[in-house]
């Protein structure tokens, strides 16, 4: 099952939902999938069975109100400082051409040599997929922001007027509700677009938080349930009109060095992410990025994202922000 959100004329929330490949339908008497989400977890159901139980209304064209921009986040909470944009990386093997030569490099090469990064990625080959039971080495980790930097299907993600580089990260995330008594659930999983800028990171490791302090988009639609061992995705670029970068991408355990589960663990055993009734939508990596092709975004360009069985891929053009103030004054 698909599920998503439109906003309504009046400021409320239509949830839509589907199966894969039919159309959507809107969800009877639900305030929002936050609702919904919260009242399966706080009930003992699973998310599909409260949907069903509360019926289907009239039919929904999904693609019209994307393209008339009344698709919003497929979560959100009533508050925006109680959702969680985190992350983590260096958790995917990346391409099979590429896969032997790293796995070679991280295993031949003397520890003093190898950077913190490839020191991170030889420790998730080694430790990110423990057997039950067992406690997995924990991922290198970085917080994004809250939900007002969330940003929806179809609107601008706005690069500071101060980064160096606004790129797209085409990722799955995990998406995540705590219940009231402070237990996390997860809803599935959807695309998203990790928006980083690349050239602060490259300057330094210690500034990845800075560089990763950005909006960032999920979506259109959230899967619910599991995620594939093997997901298949596209992530391209697009400039007055025209496929400027295009590649595949791999994601699902198959194709990472870490299991969802680990990696959700690691989040999680946090107190500070099991605070009841917040939300969470948790990216997992990615082993695809135009700049690593040496392409440089420019204010205009389209990032879309999609993949096998996520539905509708996700767009988003690229804006800068113009610079902005600061004075720090004094009370």
């Amino acid at each position: 099952m698909l599920v998503s959100q439109l906003k309504n004329a009046d400021g409320s929330i239509t949830v839509a939902a589907r199966e894969d490949g039919q159309g959507a339908r809107a969800v009877k008497n639900a305030a929002s999938l936050y609702a919904l989400a919260m009242e399966a977890a706080d009930g003992g159901k699973s998310l599909k069975a409260v949907i069903e139980a509360h019926g289907y209304g009239e039919a929904i064209d999904l693609e019209k109100a994307y393209a008339e921009g009344r698709l919003i986040s497929p979560i959100t909470h009533p508050d925006p400082a109680h959702l969680h944009l985190t992350g983590t990386g260096l958790t995917h093997l990346g391409s099979a051409a590429t896969r032997d030569a790293m796995h070679k490099k991280t295993t031949e090469a003397a520890a003093e040599t190898l950077t913190d990064s490839m020191k991170m990625f030889r420790m998730g080959l080694e430790g990110g997929k423990p057997k039950p039971g067992e406690k997995g080495v924990q991922p290198e980790w970085f917080y994004k922001g809250n939900g007002t930097q969330a940003v929806a299907p179809g609107g601008a993600l706005t690069s500071p007027s101060f980064a160096e580089d606004g790129g797209e990260e085409p990722e799955m995330a995990g998406i995540y509700v705590i219940s009231s008594k402070g237990v996390p659930f997860r809803l599935g999983f959807a695309v998203a677009n990790e928006f980083s800028d690349h050239v602060t990171e490259r300057v330094n490791y210690l500034w990845l938080a800075h560089s990763k302090l950005r909006q960032a988009s999920f979506g259109p639609e959230i899967r619910i349930g599991v995620a594939p061992d093997d997901i298949r995705g596209f992530s391209r670029i697009v400039r007055d009109g025209k496929v400027l970068w295009e590649k595949p991408f791999l994601s699902g355990e198959a194709n990472m060095s870490h299991t969802f589960a680990n990696l959700e663990y690691h989040h999680f055993k946090y107190d500070l992410f099991r605070q009841p009734g917040e939300v969470h939508v948790h990216m997992f990596g990615t082993a695809t990025l135009s700049f690593g092709d040496g392409i440089r975004t420019q204010e205009g360009d389209v990032f879309e994202i999609g993949a096998d069985g996520f539905g509708l891929p996700l767009r988003n053009p690229l804006a800068i922000a113009k610079e902005v103030p600061v004075e720090i004054q004094q009370l």
